[in-house]
């Protein structure tokens, strides 16, 4: 087999990526480990910035999204008692977020292949890329019994944090950076009214809860807890009472629980590799990169990856222009870090440290207090939380 550009990954990265190419004149195929039902069955971030949705819009992707997503202008932090609403709009200088489920984005990318009739190899075992520093790098993979080879200009690994492509990066050339942190997000997804029209993210002695939502019918909470415990640890009863703990007294007797369709535990960690670029292999979005989802940048960062990548290649295939590509990784890694900053200044704010001295707490309370006495902190917040600009 042979195409331009090979793309290691059938998330929504990957698919974006595809479909972005594909309408320029350029020719991909995607490599997914797992089913299309197991990508479309992960349960993953709703919070878009427009940077993000209008990717969408150009890759024909959008119309679901822009009827069924909900403009959100603010957001609540709940602290000390008290419900301190962030004006997005009035502080990021007219812009917002938009709330639509990854499982429903990623449903749409598939849908939109589909129509196109494009490329998208499913159980594809055994991926490697070979010959990433040549002008002929290839791809081969496993089916069945059978070895498959692809050749192409192009490698882009958009397999996630777990995938091969950032493995294939010698130990030599890779600078990785990580923080892990001493806890995770226990999450549950529910068919019910969410208790909120806009998200709540709560600051609490017990632990930090988030009330989320992917519709007016179904609802996503968490509630931060300990690495050690599990999902079996957790009954639904269990999970709806601790978080009415956590929540302002007039959230929660507002509350309206329901049997769990999804539950989950995700550790929290910060990890950037460097460069994201090693010869002709390309990293995008958790590749090279997760946040943790404190402040909604995870997939938002892959978009912008995304967008870097999707204009240098069609630069450097339509106008032989290939400097984009020459400075993706320098371009790419400058908003990441950025993002990095935020999602580690939102955890850092919001959750308890099982660790932390009075001093710690003190800090985190007179950072809170600050946020709300200044608009330029919030401007700041604000400005971050929509989307710093491509």
């Amino acid at each position: 087999m042979k195409t331009q550009v090979c793309i290691i990954g059938g998330g929504p990265s990957g698919l974006m990526l595809s479909q972005l190419l594909h309408l320029k004149g350029i020719d991909t195929i995607v490599l997914e480990r797992q089913s299309r039902e197991y990508v479309l069955g992960r349960i993953r971030a709703g919070v878009l910035e427009h940077g993000f949705a209008a990717l969408m819009r150009e890759a024909q992707c959008g119309e679901r999204m822009d009827k069924e997503g909900e403009i959100h202008d603010g957001f609540i932090i709940a602290h000390d008692g008290k419900m301190d609403r962030v004006d997005l709009h009035k502080y990021s200088g007219g812009s917002s977020v938009v709330v639509y489920g990854q499982t429903e984005l990623t449903r749409d990318l598939y849908e939109a292949r589909d129509r196109m009739k494009g490329v998208v190899i499913h159980n594809a075992e055994d991926v490697q890329p070979h010959d990433l520093k040549s002008a002929n790098p290839y791809v081969t993979y496993r089916n069945g019994d059978e070895v498959v080879r692809i050749d192409c200009d192009f490698v882009i690994g958009a397999d996630g944090f777990h995938g091969v492509s950032r493995k294939s990066i010698p130990r030599d050339v890779l600078k990785e950076y990580e923080k892990l942190y001493p806890f995770g997000w226990l999450g549950v997804l529910s068919r019910t009214k969410p208790v909120s029209p806009e998200l709540i993210y709560a600051k609490h002695e017990r632990g930090f809860a988030l009330c989320s939502l992917r519709s007016q019918v179904l609802s996503r909470y968490y509630i931060q807890v300990p690495l050690t415990d599990t999902v079996e640890d957790w009954s639904d009863e269990a999970f709806w009472a601790e978080l009415k703990r956590r929540l302002p007294a007039e959230v929660a007797a507002k509350l309206i629980t329901g049997a769990s369709i999804e539950k989950s535990i995700a550790p929290l960690r910060s990890f950037v590799a460097e460069p994201m670029r090693y010869g002709n292999l390309f990293l995008a979005g958790d590749a090279a990169h997760i946040v943790p989802p404190t402040g909604a940048r995870g997939l938002n960062s892959a978009a912008s990856d995304i967008y870097y990548l999707y204009h240098a290649m069609v630069a450097h295939y339509q106008n032989g222009d290939s400097t984009g590509l020459d400075k993706y990784s320098e371009k790419a890694l400058a908003r990441v870090w950025k993002a990095q900053r935020f999602s580690w200044w939102m955890t850092t704010m919001l959750h308890t440290f099982p660790d932390s001295i009075a001093y710690d707490q003190k800090l985190q309370d007179t950072d809170l207090a600050y946020l709300f006495s200044s608009e330029k902190a919030l401007g700041s917040l604000a400005e971050n939380y929509v989307g710093l600009p491509f």
